[in-house]
């Protein structure tokens, strides 16, 4: 071949060979041909899209209140009443926060119970209607714990009341008590919750009553059509208003503190009476803390023939049931007392704060007979007294050395003297001079025994803190009335002398004398 020819094919093989792709560059994709490029640009592109979050359900929810909020569904009118209310719940934020902390142990119990029975959630905000969800509170008219039931009430939907225990401050027996109550009202008032709700507060018959006057009259029989007593009429208001301020607490701008929607507490049953300081030993935890959880019973034990149940923190079980069984039996501490001379099982029971049927049960005795010199099995509490710091006796105490004019007097018992006839003689209810005395209503007296009988200057019994909250039209006069105390009582306990006039939401604290209308 020709040297230039040769010399211009080596050029070309050259730059054939420059162009070639590099086979060892293992990242360089190949090209797509022609065919391949013109079916690829044409092509739609597919763009994963994320699926919407899923809408957490009411029972999924962080928080208590937002789960009852969920599933509020009674109508809210137009009504002053309601308007008054919820106005009022915007202006005292605080008194929602006090309520959270107090429901804070017991609020997913009560939650759980109302679903479970299909019931409107709004029931779940009673407590906070009716006691501010403190499980201690005690009303003027004898009503007591979170449903403040009245004595007889309590006892007809099985809530017991003894010298041990109270059922109507036992929260899980005082919740399906309450529950009970409210739905056998909402069938009574065909389904109309406003009704029941009304009849919850002032009874049946009352709200009954209403319904026929006004259907006889050709008017109206919705709930805010019926002539009620003033406390009824604003009680179903104040329920809804509360309603709709938690269902729209962020167009209101309050701020309820969060609950965490789990449970925190778990009923368990010991099945034998404990000293509440061993059991508050064996969960781990303080005397004055399962008290709280426990505010049913009224002493230093669980009742000795039931309940005996308890209400636990759930991280505190397993320790509790392992202590319980290491030590089966050993629950109560029994002191072996020996009867003196003129000794009786009452004083013998008051003096060791327990009842004298305890006593004759620990040692097998059908009577009261005892003897001089005889040895008794005395069940008796391991702490002193005021280690039980919310026992009824303590909290009975602690309110009468804060009552302004309180004071304890005795009575040495002459012949012929009863229980009955010493209390009427001192203008006091006879259960109540028999709980003072650690003895039963029932039990003898021995000539020269000495019994303790609180009082005041007007001659009150059991004196309870109540918190009044100022309603419109209210004066000092009419409210000491209500509560039969004294105005200038009134004016002296609130430091009124230089405030002229009450505001509506103002709150009074009374000094009240239960035992006029305790059962």
């Amino acid at each position: 071949m020709h040297k230039k020819y040769s010399w211009a094919l080596a050029l070309l093989l050259a730059g054939c060979q420059m162009t070639q792709p590099d086979s060892s560059n293992t990242t360089t994709e190949p090209t797509n041909s022609p065919a391949e490029t013109a079916t690829t640009t044409t092509k739609p592109v597919s763009v994963d899209t994320p699926a919407p979050a899923k809408a957490l359900t009411p029972q999924e929810q962080d928080d208590v209140w937002q789960r009852i909020a969920m599933q509020l569904k009674m109508e809210i009118p137009d009504n002053t009443k309601v308007d008054y209310y919820r106005e009022w719940y915007i202006k005292h934020p605080s008194h929602l926060r006090t309520v959270s902390q107090r429901a804070q142990p017991f609020l997913y119990l009560i939650t759980e119970e109302i679903e479970a029975r299909n019931l409107p959630l709004e029931l779940a905000l009673l407590p906070i209607v009716e006691s501010s969800f403190d499980a201690f509170a005690y009303s003027h008219g004898s009503a007591a714990g979170l449903w403040q039931f009245v004595p007889a009430t309590g006892k007809a939907f099985g809530l017991d009341q003894t010298y041990w225990y109270d059922g109507r401050r036992d929260v899980t027996a005082s919740t399906q008590a309450a529950l009970d109550y409210l739905t056998q009202l909402n069938k009574r008032f065909d389904g109309n919750w406003n009704h029941a709700i009304a009849a919850y507060n002032s009874g049946g018959g009352r709200v009954n009553s209403a319904i026929r006057k006004n259907r006889n009259l050709g008017k109206p029989t919705d709930f805010f059509s019926l002539d009620l007593p003033k406390e009824t009429s604003s009680y179903v208001p104040k329920l809804l208003a509360l309603a709709d301020v938690l269902a729209n607490k962020e167009k209101y701008g309050v701020d309820i503190p969060p609950i965490a929607n789990k449970p925190v507490l778990e009923l368990v049953d010991p099945n034998e009476q404990l000293d509440l300081a061993i059991a508050a030993k064996y969960a781990g935890i303080s005397i004055k803390e399962l008290q709280s959880y426990n505010p049913a019973y009224n002493q230093w034990a669980t009742a000795p023939d039931g309940p005996q149940t308890l209400l636990l923190p759930i991280e505190s079980l397993d320790k509790f049931r392992f202590e319980l069984e290491q030590n089966r039996g050993k629950g109560m501490r029994l002191v072996r007392y020996k009867v003196k001379s003129g000794d009786s099982l009452s004083v013998i029971a008051r003096n060791h704060q327990t009842t004298t049927q305890v006593i004759r049960n620990a040692n097998g005795l059908k009577g009261n007979n005892i003897r001089a010199g005889q040895y008794l099995l005395v069940p008796t509490s391991t702490k002193d007294e005021s280690t039980y710091s919310l026992t009824a006796a303590n909290r009975l105490a602690k309110t009468q050395s804060t009552s302004r004019g309180n004071y304890k007097v005795t009575h040495k018992v002459a012949s012929g003297d009863s229980l009955w006839s010493i209390a009427r003689a001192n203008k006091v209810s006879h259960q109540s001079l028999a709980k003072w005395n650690g003895m039963g209503p029932r039990d003898t007296l021995r000539v020269g025994q000495e019994l303790v009988i609180w009082k005041n200057a007007s001659d009150g019994a059991i004196i309870r803190t109540v918190f009044y909250s100022v309603r419109s039209g209210d004066t000092i006069s009419g409210i000491a009335q209500k509560f039969k105390v004294r105005t200038n009582d009134v004016v002296i306990w609130n430091d009124l002398q230089k405030q002229k006039y009450l505001k509506p939401g103002q709150k009074l604290k009374l000094y009240v004398d239960v035992t006029k209308t305790s059962a």
